[in-house]
């Protein structure tokens, strides 16, 4: 299983995810890169993603939607803050309409995803920032932490 820890730290307003792949960081770092990659991954293995937009690049937009088992589909964004490949990817996001526009643009996160080498793997560190102690426990009992477990457990099957 790649994710070996999960900390939600309601003081720092941040949750956290470490994952450890067999394979090297330029490796890792592609399926974020690439988005047909991506949306092998991307969401829990019910809820998988499709991405329509995806500017791989400071300032990029990204839009995507997961469809869910009775095919209700959940729309996202990104805005992509950094890119230091492959070593770095930061970006802002949050929830959109149909239109991908930002359903409230004072509710996003800020997700910082580094890469490193550790002996024959690849530590992959995700962090999640919220604006509020309040959004992280919405975020939190949304599901986001087991989602996000799901989500990262399939990278394995793509490397």
């Amino acid at each position: 299983m790649p994710v070996v820890s999960s900390v939600k730290n309601v003081e720092a307003l941040t949750m956290t995810f470490v994952a450890e792949f067999e394979a090297a960081v330029d490796r890792v770092w592609q399926v974020w890169a690439d988005p047909r990659k991506l949306e092998r991954w991307w969401g829990p293995p019910t809820w998988p993603a499709t991405f329509e937009t995806y500017e791989f690049k400071p300032g990029g937009r990204v839009h995507y939607y997961m469809t869910g088992p009775d095919g209700t589909r959940s729309r996202g964004w990104w805005t992509i803050t950094a890119v230091e490949a492959p070593h770095r990817l930061e970006f802002d996001d949050g929830f959109a309409d149909e239109n991908f526009e930002p359903v409230d643009p004072k509710d996003t996160t800020h997700g910082v995803v580094t890469f490193e080498q550790v002996g024959d793997r690849t530590r992959m560190t995700t962090v999640s920032t919220f604006t509020s102690a309040e959004q992280l426990e919405r975020m939190a009992e949304m599901g986001m932490e087991e989602g996000m477990r799901s989500a990262q457990d399939q990278i394995d099957a793509l490397l």
